[in-house]
């Protein structure tokens, strides 16, 4: 019943024909990740490097790569899991079909952690300067854990129960970290770890925390499960392992998982701060170097033949794309459950998951009015903005569920863009939230983790009909031109190179806006995005969503045809135009090394160990 190690988990993948040993010498530096990377986007297999320059230990890659991969390392359990989710919505199902849930008291002791005095994690001890050195992009600040499962315990109520697993990224080396006895540790706002570190804080005590790496494949997607806050992310490793996760107590430290490949040891000091970073990032940026907490280590724990699991990430998609359709797949019913009177949400992986969050509602509060408009998808909205991860999204679009015609969902993005923009009263549907928290790896902003917000809701008839071609009648400012037609009712802009500072407006914009509402027909395109390069903008859905939803703030970034305040509240009586260009503050996009491309092509040359993948 599940896998409960690394190494059981690759010799079943291997055996199925969805591994492929790579024995020729890889760097952890660059090339390693862009092997993962490339055979990550030709569907390719999971990888075991067995020589890495420099290092002892082998390292395993694209392990969670496919969805079908995926699927198989929990086989035995992703059903039931399911079911039980269900059940949570439902309860009445296990009266109506008991013959479904007879594993589920089988499930539940699973959830409960084995506590025994020893496991081949203790089997020996290293320093953090023999572990594999992975460096991901050309300008990250040094080598990272990029799968760790980080795990510490309440202050205040020591034990398992209130525990917190996460998947927080950890600087191993770089920077003005002290070798082998001091690493970074990057964790964003809306943690578990947070609450545990300000308790910590609050009673002026050290926090204890473990890094473990590898070990049952069932604590990895654990550490990246969305749980609600006080449910132990432990617990639901065991009923995705398929069995009790045994862990190790250690005397006057934190238990550690006997079959963990290996486990960093140390504790966060009050008032111990410094830089970490850069590091390319999911966004598809570099996150910058920031002051974050310095874990001292202890100790560096590993098993006789550890491996150590790697990920990278970047412009989606990426791997941790498919943690997240495989997490959607388990959860998705509940989300009426979380969130009352929201029907599906879409946290849309190609702009970066949380600067654009799709979803549908319910909207019941005035069925009599002759004219329906948002107002308990305000509610639902709020909602979603103030539970969860759902918090950390920076542009809601959200529609009237009873308005969608059969089939159209919110997971369908042309469609449901089309729909919005169809619906949308822009004199009264945009609401801004200003001076707010955004995510940490979000540079559009007014500094770290603070900008502003956008809800877009939607109910009722169609407005208006979204124009497909340009009439061109007007000539634009200096310095915007190539205007093109993206998708009905929207048009992309180029936009000369940006100048001013953060948290400032640009006055071209303004008048970009006042020459677009002399064009004739502009109220077809409800949506007008400047840009840098219109051509790469408008290609396709992905480079059109990664640019306007990772590169612009609501408040700062948003100008109107037509634009007014009225009581506090802004609306545009035409069109909104996003600017989407790269900012002066923006951190830099990801590039890969030319040179490190050209010997990755060489592996994938006939007689190279990834002939035909890549």
């Amino acid at each position: 019943m599940g896998y409960k190690n690394t190494r059981q988990c690759l010799e079943g993948l291997e055996a199925i024909g969805e591994l492929v040993r790579i024995e020729k010498c890889v760097d952890a530096k660059i090339e390693i990740g862009t092997i993962q990377r490339r055979v990550f986007r030709a569907g390719g297999p999971a990888l075991l490097f067995t020589n890495v320059k420099g290092c002892r230990f082998p390292m395993a890659a694209n392990v969670f790569g496919t969805k079908k991969r995926m699927r198989y390392i929990f086989r035995d359990t992703v059903e039931t899991v399911e079911r039980l989710m269900k059940l949570k919505l439902n309860p009445m199902e296990a009266l109506k079909r008991p013959w479904q849930y007879l594993g589920a008291p089988r499930t539940a002791w699973h959830t409960l952690p084995k506590k025994v005095s020893w496991g081949p994690v203790m089997q020996n001890e290293t320093t953090v300067s023999q572990l594999p050195e992975l460096v991901s992009w050309p300008m990250d600040g040094g080598g990272y854990v990029t799968l760790p499962q980080v795990y510490t315990e309440d202050p205040d109520a020591p034990g398992w129960a209130g525990s917190n697993l996460g998947m927080y990224r950890v600087q191993l080396t770089g920077n003005e970290y002290e070798r082998d006895r001091e690493v970074g540790l990057h964790y964003q706002i809306h943690r578990g770890i947070g609450h545990h570190h300000a308790r910590a804080i609050r009673r002026n005590l050290p926090l204890r925390v473990n890094v473990f790496v590898g070990g049952a494949p069932a604590m990895t997607l654990a550490a990246v499960m969305p749980l609600p806050e006080g449910l132990a992310e432990i617990f639901f490793a065991g009923a995705m392992g398929g069995h009790r996760i045994p862990m190790v107590g250690v005397d006057g430290g934190l238990p550690v998982p006997a079959e963990a490949d290996f486990c960093i040891c140390g504790t966060l000091v009050k008032g111990v701060e410094k830089p970490e970073g850069p590091f390319g990032d999911h966004l598809g940026y570099y996150s910058l170097a920031h002051d974050f907490p310095v874990l001292r280590v202890d100790k560096v724990l590993h098993r006789d033949g550890a491996v150590w699991p790697f990920t990278t990430v970047g412009r989606p998609p990426q791997e941790d794309t498919i943690f997240g359709e495989f997490i959607h797949e388990l959860t998705a019913d509940l989300v009426p459950s979380v969130f009352a009177g929201v029907h599906e949400v879409h946290a849309v992986d190609a702009a970066g998951v949380h600067p654009l969050l799709l979803a549908t509602g319910s909207e019941r509060y005035v069925p009599y009015a002759a004219e329906r408009q948002p107002q308990e998808l305000l509610t639902n909205a709020f909602s979603l903005l103030g539970n969860t991860q759902t918090s950390l999204s920076k542009y809601l679009f959200i529609a009237a569920g009873e308005d969608m015609r059969a089939g159209l969902s919110c997971h369908d993005v042309p469609a449901f863009f089309r729909h919005v923009l169809e619906r949308a009263d822009l004199t009264r549907d945009l609401h801004f939230i200003t001076r707010t928290t955004i995510d940490t790896l979000d540079y559009s902003g007014i500094s770290l983790n603070q900008g502003s917000k956008l809800i877009l809701a939607a109910a009722g008839e169609r407005k208006r009909d979204l124009a497909s071609e340009w009439a061109g009648d007007v000539d634009l400012p200096y310095g915007f031109r190539d205007p093109q037609v993206f998708a009905p009712g929207i048009l992309v802009v180029k936009g000369l190179k940006h100048r001013r500072k953060r948290d400032q407006q640009d006055p071209a914009l303004d008048r970009l806006a006042g020459v677009l509402a002399k064009a004739r027909g502009i109220e077809g395109f409800p949506m007008i995005v400047v840009a840098d390069d219109a051509g790469f903008t408008a290609r396709n859905w992905e480079n059109f969503l990664w640019v306007t939803f990772t590169r612009s703030d609501p408040a700062t970034d948003i100008y109107g045809v037509g634009a007014f305040t009225h009581a506090k509240h802004w609306g545009a009586e035409k069109a909104v135009v996003i600017d989407a260009r790269l900012k002066t503050y923006h951190a830099p996009p990801l590039e890969p090394d030319p040179d490190v491309e050209k010997r990755v092509d060489a592996l994938g040359a006939p007689g190279g160990p990834l002939h035909g993948i890549i």
